[in-house]
């Protein structure tokens, strides 16, 4: 089970996917179906590399991105629920 969110794509706001389930719980992923697939062994290892090294960067850079992107006003206004007796969103 996914459900729909708003999320940056391509200097636009697109529709994608929060996976509910599995080893990719709460990540957003363009295709419901990416939600289960295996993991890359070897991508994760160079993640895990590239964090050690430049964790605080990244950390850092993102939170300077969301701070200061209007972008990320909007998409977080249009990711919160607006019609309870709805069950949430429209």
């Amino acid at each position: 089970m996914e459900e729909l969110v708003w999320s940056r794509g391509g200097g636009k706001q697109v529709r994608k996917y929060r996976c509910t389930s599995g080893v990719r719980k709460g990540r957003t992923m363009a295709s419901p179906a990416s939600c289960n697939k295996p993991l890359n062994n070897v991508k994760s290892q160079t993640l895990k590399r590239t964090k050690a090294a430049k964790g605080g960067k990244i950390k850092m850079t993102g939170i300077r991105t969301r701070k200061q992107n209007v972008r990320s006003y909007r998409l977080a206004t249009l990711n919160k629920p607006t019609n309870n007796s709805r069950g949430g969103r429209i």
